[in-house]
């Protein structure tokens, strides 16, 4: 019954922290009755029993409960199967998406070595533009997880040819993250590439593209300026803030508490 499997799932999370609390009197009950449950429910035949395997991942991964084996041996070869060419439509968005939300909870080599070729491959499906507008909309994410050498020789290219989509809505999900990629980047690559792109996305033939790259102007400007000067820099959830001066900091009358925020369009693209 697919209903018992997803109410099983939703219990994974919270037995898995409790194991990891009792550890000496449970060594190694997550990593051989629990994960492979996880793993298995992955593709199941029920979409809602996959979605709340998906969830319970996600906080397996955020709790830091997945050892580094199983994230490459076990997970990583079943999202690969999901997302490869062949794949059923379904499971292939579902697996984007997946990988997407992943990136940032890995080390940056498992990304690069494993996730980052399938990810610039589905940057360039012609089959299914969700799955193009995924990777867009996630683009800032995957540049932040692998850096700067891998993304100014790998994934800077595939930015280009979504930038210039024929569907708009892709164009506008880079036009919203522009300034996470932007971030990532060399002040060279920054100036000599993606400023001109940026040019292109702002004298859309679209006015929604056109009014997300008007809204990404100010934040993608930023980065251009020196953040020891300027006080600008990028918090971990794809904000842009500004760090009071020195002086400041150190006196009564501004606490680092009262930060003023600028919210990023890098990320919720829809």
């Amino acid at each position: 019954e697919p209903t018992v499997r997803t109410e099983l799932m939703e219990q994974i999370p919270p037995i898995a922290i409790f194991l990891q609390e009792s550890r000496p009197k449970f060594p190694t009950a997550f990593f051989e009755y629990l994960m492979p449950i996880v793993v298995r429910y992955l593709t199941d035949v029920n979409n809602q029993v996959r979605k709340a395997g998906q969830e319970a991942l996600l906080i397996l991964l955020e709790q830091d409960l997945v050892s580094q084996s199983d994230i490459e041996n076990k997970v990583c070869p079943i999202l690969l199967d999901l997302s490869a060419p062949d794949s059923d439509d379904e499971y292939k968005v579902e697996a984007v998406n997946i990988i997407c939300k992943m990136a940032s909870m890995l080390s940056r080599t498992t990304v690069e070595h494993i996730l980052l070729p399938r990810f610039c491959e589905l940057c360039s499906d012609g089959k299914l533009f969700q799955v193009r507008k995924i990777c867009a909309a996630n683009f800032g994410d995957i540049c932040n997880a692998v850096g700067q050498e891998a993304t100014e020789r790998l994934l800077i290219p595939k930015f280009f040819e979504l930038c210039s989509d024929s569907v708009w809505g892709m164009r506008k999900a880079c036009a919203e993250c522009f300034m996470a990629v932007s971030y990532t980047t060399s002040p060279e690559v920054r100036r000599s590439k993606l400023s001109p792109l940026f040019i292109s996305l702002i004298s859309d033939t679209c006015r929604w593209v056109r009014q997300a790259a008007f809204q990404s102007l100010g934040p993608f400007i930023s980065t251009f300026a020196n953040p020891s000067s300027a006080g600008l820099y990028i918090r971990e959830d794809g904000t842009l803030s500004i760090r009071p001066p020195a002086q400041d900091v150190n006196s009564n009358s501004c606490q680092p508490s009262n930060n003023i925020t600028l919210m990023s369009s890098s990320t919720n693209a829809t």
